[in-house]
């Protein structure tokens, strides 16, 4: 076999590494440039790879699907009634099984006890959800059928991360009773390590546990309560499937009018969990593509330049019988070479990155948890360094056959070493790096702009110096009476505070859990199936004031809203105009759980997110009914957050001596959660942005300034023969501006067709902003002059009769 390829890629990878090691600071400059970007590279495309092309960590995933019930925002209307759900299991032909878990579930709705008492989060599910799954315990048992009745033995499975942070992996503790909310609960098992709850059904918050979730007539009762999960059979298609569920949701639904309505929609379990972030990941991936063609335009000048100083060498060795092809091979090789040296480097800041970003709680981004450099990105970084390599050692590579020895000697007598020949491809690769330069500035300062309008819009409360507990009670109270004398200590302890302006009590935050009902309105009749819906919020007198939610019209709620008063709610001002509208809402009779007397009118909410509006909100008070599951003390207060954390769990502890350390949270910290997606996209497309433009400028400085070094005997003549330093600097200004206008008009092309792309991810800003194009053409057209200002001066200062000496 002939191995004489071999040999030669041996010696010139030999002689690259000489060659390079006699220019040590071009090396590193661009083994730096390039480890940067590989850096940057490798690590977007892990996220890539962990949120949208490596399959979800369940047992054939491909057939997993996600059933929703309406095609809305809220809960209530993404969610099924239990009934329904074991309607759907039995009358089906188009699925193996269908499970689902009871989507209200608080986080950190119980109590676990111990010495150290935690609030911990757990989910209930339906008996089959692991199967359903393809999931089984890492140790212990799936949940028994006894489990999964009502009233059943109580008995969790635990999430392998809390098992091991809570119990040190403790394997013994399967089988064993903990004291949750004050009862004995079996620990059945513990969950598999590759299994992350939070990470893909529940992004930036941290579930526990798992307990079994009755599919009883007693659920049933509860109204849309359940998120499903279903396994196609084999060979059913998705469409097929939904087309299945629309007949039969259009008999059950018929079936049983005593049930809320059921539509049915169907999709797969991935698009679900990472659908939303798939524009976004790819415009991000679409931006690193940019920077590393940038990376390639800025090295393959600095290896013109470098080749130029070596025409000589490269132009005897051709007399001496190099083929063309065999010089192309040194080029390409030495190429690759920088390339792989900085894709070393480029590991190392991926490792770092990867593991950043997978430790960033605060982002709301499904699978974030799960990104890593795996092998996969390793291979992806390979692949990347040796294009790169060829990439950027393809042009000086193919200047090669128009160096022959004549030229080189005929341009060295004029004072060139570089010759005509290459000049207009330095131009071209500068204009090139200018224009995507330009639509990754574009593309940052329209996102930037959204996400500016995002945090600029009215979230209708104000959320400093305003904190939240959960101030849940450990006993059961035995009559209204009773917990209305509990929340009556509670907010009478947090007032006593110093430093507490206001208190209040809510049974769910804004931009937390949701949930709706239906709502009706006194001598008026709705189409069936037409209904108004609200959000629902159960809250004490004082919550109003503590978030600073403006009191349109009427009154708050006051500690008299009791057990006995008459049943009163507040509504916002969107459900005003909705059902009232031209006439004043307070006075008028709604029925939610019951008739209600409107006795005031709020301020809209944006109780979702920070892009949707508030749609329809109503607040009851908590002192009229047991409708809540878990309660929030929430408090405006001018103290540190730190020490009033210890403050009010001083206060608290007389009548909440169990209640756990883990529990605090500022209002601030649910906004900034909230635009956590946004910012995350908004960072790392800015700092590509930046990056662009810092690798152009230094284009634009390489250019102009070895122009200036091969044009020093013409400089210094034109110097003798009278032209001024002024003079001077304005050609090599307008030189470079020239460059920069080009660029930029290609790149104002390329940016409106990408605004139009992005123009999904926009919020109350147009894809062609006019501030946003302006401000690019501004900041280029500065850096570029400040870039070719610096060559010019210099090239000013130039001795007209050491010029005149050189060479």
């Amino acid at each position: 076999m002939n191995y004489h390829w071999l040999d030669s890629f041996v010696k010139d990878l030999r002689y690259s590494i000489r060659s390079l090691r006699r220019d040590a600071g071009f090396a590193t400059f661009a083994i730096l440039i390039v480890g940067l970007g590989i850096g940057a590279s490798s690590t977007l495309f892990s996220v890539v790879n962990a949120l949208l092309l490596r399959p979800l960590p369940f047992h054939d995933p491909q057939r997993l699907v996600w059933v929703t019930n309406y095609d809305v925002a809220g809960l209530s209307g993404q969610t099924t009634q239990v009934g329904h759900l074991n309607d759907l299991r039995e009358q089906n032909h188009s699925f193996a099984d269908m499970a689902g878990y009871f989507a209200f579930y608080g986080v950190g709705d119980n109590v676990l006890g111990g010495q150290t008492p935690e609030r911990v989060s757990s989910v209930p599910v339906s008996c089959n959800f692991f199967p359903v799954l393809g999931l089984e315990p890492e140790l212990g048992r799936q949940f028994m059928a006894e489990e999964c009745k009502w009233n059943g033995p109580k008995a969790v499975l635990l999430s392998h991360g809390f098992w091991e942070r809570r119990f040190a992996s403790d394997r013994s503790i399967v089988g064993r009773p903990l004291m949750i909310d004050s009862q004995p609960v079996t620990v059945a098992g513990v969950l598999p390590a590759s299994f992350d709850f939070s990470s893909i059904f529940a992004p930036g918050s941290h579930i526990d546990m798992f307990a079994p979730f009755p599919l009883t007539a007693e659920t049933n009762r509860w109204g849309n309560t359940m998120a499903i999960v279903a396994r196609l059979k084999p060979g059913v298609s998705v469409a097929g499937a939904q087309a299945e569920l629309k007949i039969l949701a259009a008999h059950i639904t018929a079936a049983h009018p005593e049930r809320n309505s059921f539509e049915g929609h169907v999709a797969p379990l991935a698009d679900h969990v990472s659908g939303r972030m798939r524009l976004a990941l790819w415009v991000l991936a679409g931006a690193v593509g940019v920077v590393m063609l940038i990376v390639c335009a800025n090295l393959s000048n600095l290896l013109l330049a470098r080749t130029a100083s070596r025409q000589k060498e490269i132009a005897i060795r051709t007399a001496l019988g190099a083929g063309q092809w065999r010089l192309i091979g040194q080029m390409l090789t030495e190429g690759v070479a920088l390339s792989c040296c900085g894709a070393a480097l480029g590991v190392v800041l991926a490792l770092v990155g990867t593991r950043a970003l997978a430790h960033l709680d605060a982002i709301n981004i499904p699978l974030l948890e799960n990104v890593r450099t795996d092998g996969t990105a390793l291979a992806f970084t390979l692949a990347m360094a040796i294009a790169t390599g060829i990439l950027f050692g393809l042009a000086p590579a193919l200047q090669i056959p128009v160096a022959t020895l004549h030229d080189v000697l005929k341009d060295t007598n004029r004072g060139s070493t570089e010759g005509k020949g290459r000049g207009w491809v330095r131009g071209a690769l500068v204009v090139s790096e200018i224009a995507f330069a330009c639509v990754l500035l574009v593309g940052a300062g329209l996102l930037i702009r959204s996400f500016v309008k995002v945090l600029d819009v009215n979230l209708g409360f104000n959320p400093e110096r305003v904190a939240s507990l959960r101030v849940d009670p450990e006993q059961n109270f035995k009559s209204q009476e009773e917990a209305n004398a509990y929340f009556d200590e509670v907010l009478r302890r947090a007032k006593s505070v110093p430093g507490v302006m206001s208190a209040g009590l809510t049974d769910a935050l804004p931009l937390g859990r949701n949930r709706s009902w239906g709502v009706g309105v006194k001598g008026r009749t709705f189409p069936k199936g037409q209904n108004p819906v609200g959000f629902v919020r159960v809250v004490s007198d004082g919550y109003i004031g503590a978030m600073g939610i403006p009191l349109r019209s009427g009154r708050d709620l006051s500690e008299r809203d009791g057990a006995s008063g008459d049943p009163v709610i507040l509504i916002n001002e969107t459900m005003a105009r909705t059902l009232f509208p031209g006439e004043g809402a307070v006075g008028k009779v709604i029925a939610t759980d019951k008739e209600r007397r409107i006795v005031g009118v709020v301020g809209d909410v944006r109780h979702l997110a920070l892009e949707q509006g508030a749609g329809m909100e109503f607040y009851q008070p908590v002192r009229q009914g047991r409708d809540w599951a878990g309660l929030d003390l929430v408090v405006r207060t001018t103290l540190p957050p730190e020490q009033f954390a210890s403050a009010i769990r001083a206060a608290l502890k007389p009548i909440a001596p169990n209640l756990p350390g883990n529990d605090f949270r500022l209002v601030q910290q649910l906004v900034d959660k909230a635009v956590s997606p946004r910012r995350f996209v908004v960072l790392l497309l800015g700092g590509f942005a930046l990056f662009a433009l810092i690798l152009a400028s230094l284009g634009i400085y390489g250019v102009i300034s070895y122009s200036v070094s091969q044009r020093t005997q013409e400089i210094g003549i034109r110097m003798a023969l009278g032209a001024s330093a002024g003079n001077l600097q304005a050609r090599i200004i307008l030189q470079t501006l020239a460059l920069a206008g080009a660029g930029m008009a290609i790149g104002a092309v390329g940016s409106w067709l990408m605004s139009r792309w992005l123009s999904g991810m926009l919020f109350e800003t147009t894809a062609s902003d006019p501030i946003t194009f302006l401000g690019m053409l501004l900041v280029l057209g500065t850096v570029s002059a400040v870039a070719g200002y610096l060559p010019a001066r210099r090239a000013s200062r130039i001795d007209p009769s050491v010029a005149l000496r050189a060479n």
